[in-house]
């Protein structure tokens, strides 16, 4: 990757095409994976195509993933940015819950460190569950909170935020510098255009989720054809799009498999020609 394909994270300048760890758990991101050597040559994989950051969390599995990728990679790389998650618990349906208490954050950090393998974690999200599928306003001082006081204790080094609103950005900015701000966005989804621009002028990461989430048949058949007419895959649109959208947005596409890791790395070398920008950039 080139220097243009770079940026800071917390105080790391990393690749901006990651990995996400979600999809190594079982179905719906609860228990284990089904082969779990495959889930482990994908990661071992994902670092040696150039991968900086893995973005995970000990909610998915719960614990799984972070597992995996102590077995799989431990001892890190020093290259190497783990970001992980809290704020959510799993029940034993494998359903998804608040947790926001001091006790509650305490305790996922705890894990996520025990997972990984670490002394202490490099980025750590506050997940949002006021609303489990979108933003949604209201106070996040009490878990924010929760988190500086593990930062304090050396637990912590930087706190990003995800599922948020911007006014809930501004105010977590008041308590302590944001490293990251991880919500869903892509070319169907736009709603954070305004945030990604006003973080970028901060120099903050911006990192979208689900980057083909969304899609109505029109625009998956618009997206279709700028891929055919370029010679590469929908993802590879997609990621690319979003990589020429704003600097400071970082991609942590996730896979199972190790050809479909290679197709999205891939994405990084593709560059959008005006007519295919002018195309996709119609779809929001």
């Amino acid at each position: 990757m080139t220097a243009s394909l770079t940026y800071t994270l917390g105080d790391r300048q990393l690749n901006r095409m990651g990995y996400g760890a979600m999809q190594l758990a079982g179905p719906g991101v609860f228990g284990p994976p089904s082969d779990e050597a495959a889930a482990l040559e994908v990661l071992r994989a994902a670092v040696a195509s150039g991968v900086e950051m893995i973005d995970t969390s000990d909610f998915y599995g719960p614990h799984i993933t972070n597992q995996l990728i102590k077995k799989a990679l431990h001892p890190y790389a020093s290259s190497l940015t783990l970001v992980t998650k809290v704020g959510c618990r799993r029940d034993e349906k494998g359903g998804w819950h608040p947790a926001f208490s001091a006790q509650e954050l305490t305790r996922a950090v705890e894990e996520n460190l025990q997972n990984l393998g670490l002394e202490r974690l490099e980025v750590v999200n506050l997940r949002s569950m006021l609303n489990v599928h979108k933003p949604q306003e209201g106070s996040l001082e009490a878990p924010l909170a929760a988190l500086l006081e593990l930062k304090e204790r050396g637990l912590i080094r930087h706190i990003g935020l995800s599922n948020v609103t911007p006014k809930q950005v501004e105010d977590a900015q008041q308590m302590t510098p944001i490293a990251c701000v991880q919500n869903l966005y892509n070319l169907a989804n736009r709603q954070d255009d305004e945030l990604v621009e006003t973080l970028a002028k901060q120099g903050i990461a911006y990192v979208p989720f689900f980057p083909l989430g969304g899609f109505t048949p029109l625009q998956s058949a618009g997206l279709s054809e700028v891929a055919q007419a370029l010679k590469a895959t929908p993802m590879q649109v997609a990621l690319a799009w979003l990589l020429q959208r704003s600097p400071n947005i970082m991609l942590i596409p996730g896979t199972s498999s190790v050809a479909h890791l290679q197709e999205n790395m891939a994405a990084v070398k593709l560059t959008l020609p005006a007519q295919a920008l002018e195309i996709l950039n119609e779809m929001g």
